[in-house]
């Protein structure tokens, strides 16, 4: 019964989630679910997109936490329109949780949607929320057994940024057994080394935002 229940719970969910992917391609919008485990530094990364995109794009922010909303008052310093969703103790944000949350927004007036979803390498890679793309950060010190540990979450995600490049000589992980273990479970993935701290590699993550936006509008 456990079993049955989980699964009509994912198959509504992918329902609503289909609904707003209709509503984003009617707007051309690209929309991106950023994924990570706390502290890997999805919003720090948020806040370096933003000021390094904000003159060519028109970015909209969805921020999902169990509670507060520091996160997405940091989001809107930095320049972009956030909205916050506070979940009360669930693990990860749903389509529905989603739909509300855009309807806060002009989605006519933006490029491109980022949902930041709640820290977890588990729940959040389960539940579609009408994504173009998954993409997760994962931090140099969460070592590099993570994607053999969480598998979905990396199977799932179109891009992994192995962020935190500048701790590289204070931890034993190696990015590059990240990558091969990555690699190992979704061939495909695009893998960016980045530090959101020094900047380094990030340049390389903004021309995929750009390129995925340009093809949502062609």
């Amino acid at each position: 019964m456990k079993v049955t229940m989980v699964r009509n719970n994912l198959e509504a969910n992918d329902r609503l989630a289909e609904e707003n992917r209709r509503l984003f391609d009617r707007h051309r919008l690209t929309v991106i679910n950023l994924m990570s485990a706390p502290g890997a530094g999805k919003t720090s990364l948020l806040e370096r997109t933003v000021a390094a995109l904000r003159s060519e794009l028109s970015i909209g922010v969805v921020e999902g936490d169990i509670q507060t909303s520091l996160d997405a008052e940091r989001i809107e310093r930095a320049g972009a329109v956030a909205v916050q969703i506070n979940t009360d103790g669930a693990c990860h944000l749903d389509a529905n949780m989603v739909a509300a949350a855009v309807g806060q927004l002009e989605l006519e007036k933006l490029d491109l949607l980022i949902i930041e979803n709640v820290g977890n390498l588990v729940c959040p890679a389960e539940f579609k929320v009408g994504e173009h793309a998954k993409v997760m950060v994962l931090s140099l010190a969460e070592g590099d057994d993570k994607p053999l540990k969480y598998p979905l979450m990396f199977k799932e995600s179109r891009v992994l940024l192995i962020n935190k490049l500048d701790l590289g000589p204070y931890v034993s992980s190696d990015p590059k057994r990240i990558e091969q273990a990555a690699r190992s479970i979704n061939p495909e993935i695009t893998i960016f080394p980045v530090s959101c701290k020094t900047g380094e590699g990030l340049e390389a993550w903004y021309g995929w935002l750009r390129r995925t936006c340009a093809e949502s509008k062609a």
